[in-house]
């Protein structure tokens, strides 16, 4: 970012931390609205749109090279109307454009950069750019040079390209249901499941977990596939290709050993070396697999990485309001990741005697593990190190808790990573859906009251008066309107906050959000859902997203969202065949590419396992909810009612009809519209659903 302050562009005046790093470039960067579009009309020039975020370090990069080089923003400004966009802000502009330039090159990324006509068509675009021709790569000034020579000589050729690339993302957004599903096909089968998961594991790392090769990104879907798999078949190969993957993670440097939370992605195969940056979405979709991990195996390792992670994002990452901070930069002091490694000689002098084993089981060395300075990172737990150095796993642990807490103290000394202060509605969303799932789990007080306040925030600050959604906060300005996978993450939260609150006030707030979308966004001819609203007027295509991306699915989400609440809804059987028409639709992607479709697996679960419906009775169920939300039934939703009726109730011996009186409880599950008796104890009522 620039520290030179001798030029101010228009970005001056907005609030990003992405947009103001480039506002005193000498180019003449404009923010997407309609200063800079009417420019690019009235004057015919191009439309030169970079896109990125600011815990980015390539777009970093880019900037240095060749954004803050005045020769360079001479070209840029002689020739383009040059506009920065902050990805995260306006992900609607960045997913259309970035289906541009994965058409016209077969990759994307962050930066961004594609070149529009006046009407807002790519005619031409590409990740990053160097200063000078590397790697097969033309330099940004050559790219600049044969753009403006291309669209000044031969505009036709410019205007025929553009078009068919519009023509492309249109074509690519008309997908969705031909025909209803028919009975006799039905895809919702054990087989069908089992399938799903055959292919998941088929596409994973067997020696160092995750999916792919490098670089590895979490996949949070895909584990969490494999995890209620298991959990409904006892299928071990699905569990174990799970726990590799979180296991590894967890070993790896993409986890910060020291401070806790993950970084975003993995730039090796052993989970070894991060892209440092740490994105609130990955920790809060983390989290969430973390504790349906530790439900089915207790193993304590997911356990205290879930307390660790929570204890870095409330140091690090929460607003005073009860809001969370999007992310942390990759960065400090203009060098990649410098604020998370160390030297093995910084390491001896705060460690002492402890070096020697911090060091070994850390992968510390003199000349270092990762560019000459060492990223924490170990090949295996505890037990087994102690094992193998025939020392006491207790003293191993102290000296590790020890080691840490120094390097801890130390590391905040320095310079920090800059803090992308935005508050954005769907990263949030997820992440109250994630410390439920925390809550779950671990039954800690703490977790639950941050996710209530997280969503009084949303409500305070994100909530216009017509129950219509804001998308980003900052400073105490809420602006632009909300997109799909805001409600349907916050409409998930929502159900997350029911399930550990028995607050049945949650569930009403759901179901006036589905009103809401169906209204706004959804695709009458299909049954899915727009990702901009009806009303949103500056951008060529309004896509439906299907496919999982670092976030999941918003339509798989919907989808999910509808099935949990089809019994609340009018017209449940209408809903439920709609949602299954829809899922049926795209199940020959989601068995073959799973990978891609784990949102939509998952919405599968949900059909052939069919979603319960929990009920709880009576005048005091605080007791019996919260134990009810810790029993790992990925299929649940409960449902609240603190009245007095007589029911047919089972008691342990018999089935008898009587009166709630008192303090008494009662509880029984629905699926599909048929539901059992009632149960007065806990235990009888577990070993039912588990039998069931």
């Amino acid at each position: 970012m620039s520290l030179n302050n001798q030029y101010t562009n228009q970005l001056i005046k907005e609030s990003s931390v992405y947009l103001l790093q480039h506002a005193h470039n000498p180019v003449n960067w404009y923010a997407w609205g309609e200063e800079a579009l009417n420019k690019a009309k009235e004057e015919g020039k191009p439309i030169l749109l970079s896109i990125g975020y600011a815990a980015c370090h390539w777009c970093h990069v880019m900037e240095r090279e060749s954004f803050e080089d005045e020769s360079t923003a001479a070209i840029m400004n002689a020739h383009f109307v040059n506009i920065k966009v902050d990805r995260e802000e306006r992900p609607d502009i960045d997913h259309i454009y970035m289906d541009a330039v994965q058409a016209m090159t077969g990759s994307g990324g962050w930066p961004l950069n594609v070149f529009l006509t006046p009407e807002l068509k790519p005619f031409y675009g590409g990740t990053y750019f160097p200063l000078v021709d590397a790697h097969n790569r033309l330099s940004w000034k050559e790219v600049l040079r044969r753009v403006h020579y291309t669209y000044s000589e031969k505009n036709a050729d410019i205007e025929a390209q553009a078009d068919r690339l519009t023509d492309h993302l249109n074509s690519a957004n008309l997908f969705g249901i031909d025909k209803p599903l028919n009975d006799a096909e039905s895809p919702f089968t054990a087989a069908t499941l089992q399938n799903i998961a055959e292919n998941i594991i088929n596409n994973s790392d067997k020696e160092w977990g995750g999916f792919g090769k490098a670089p590895k990104f979490p996949q949070t879907f895909s584990i969490q596939y494999l995890l209620r798999h298991y959990h409904y078949t006892k299928h071990e190969a699905s569990l174990a290709q799970a726990t590799l993957s979180l296991d590894k993670m967890i070993y790896g440097g993409i986890y910060d050993q020291a401070g806790g939370g993950f970084s975003r992605y993995s730039t090796d195969t052993k989970w070894q070396i991060p892209h440092f940056e740490k994105m609130l979405y990955d920790n809060a979709l983390l989290l969430g697999v973390l504790a349906e991990a530790y439900q089915i195996t207790k193993n304590e390792l997911y356990a205290n990485t879930i307390r660790q992670t929570i204890a870095f994002l409330q140091r690090e990452m929460l607003h005073e309001s009860g809001g969370f901070y999007s992310a942390l930069d990759a960065d400090s002091e203009g060098v990649e990741g410098k604020f998370y490694t160390w030297t093995k000689k910084e390491v001896e002098e705060l460690l002492g005697e402890d070096t020697e084993l911090f060091c070994a089981y850390f992968q510390i060395t003199e000349e270092g593990n990762w560019e000459e300075v060492n990223i924490l990172w170990t090949l295996q737990g505890t037990k087994e190190f102690a094992d193998a150095y025939s020392i006491e796993e207790t003293h191993l642990i102290s000296i590790i808790i020890t080691g840490l807490e120094k390097l801890l103290i130390e590391r905040s000394k320095r310079v920090r990573p800059q803090l992308d202060d935005k508050i954005l509605l769907n990263w949030n969303a997820l992440m109250i859906t994630g410390l439920c799932k925390a809550y779950e789990a671990l039954q800690e007080e703490n977790y639950k009251n941050l996710a209530i306040n997280c969503m009084a925030f949303i409500e305070n600050t994100l909530t216009k008066a017509d129950n219509t959604l804001l998308h980003t906060y900052k400073n105490g300005v809420a602006k632009i309107d909300a997109f799909l996978d805001d409600y349907a993450y916050t409409i998930q939260a929502y159900l997350s906050l029911n399930n550990i609150t028995g607050d049945k006030s949650y569930i009403s707030k759901a179901i006036a959000l589905v009103n809401t979308v169906n209204t706004k966004f959804k695709d009458a001819a299909t049954g899915l859902y727009y990702y901009t609203d009806e009303t949103q007027s500056d951008i060529i295509v309004r896509k439906k997203e299907i496919y999982d991306g670092a976030t999941p699915s918003a339509n798989g989400i919907m989808m999910c969202n509808l099935l949990f609440l089809s019994s609340a809804l009018n017209d449940s059987k209408d809903l439920r065949e709609l949602v299954r028409n829809n899922v049926a639709g795209l199940m020959k992607a989601i068995a073959n590419y799973p990978t891609s479709f784990g949102v939509w697996a998952m919405a599968v679960q949900l059909i052939v396992t069919d979603v319960k419906e929990i009920n709880i009775q009576g005048a005091n169920i605080e007791n019996e909810t919260k134990a009810i939300a810790n029993w790992y039934f990925p299929e649940k939703i409960i449902l609240t009612k603190a009245i007095n009726i007589i029911h047919n109730i089972y008691d342990g011996v018999s089935e008898k009809t009587l009166e709630i009186q008192g303090d008494s409880v009662v509880f029984n599950v629905c699926t599909l519209n048929t539901c059992s008796v009632y149960f007065v104890n806990l235990t009888d009522f577990y070993n039912y659903l588990t039998k069931a």
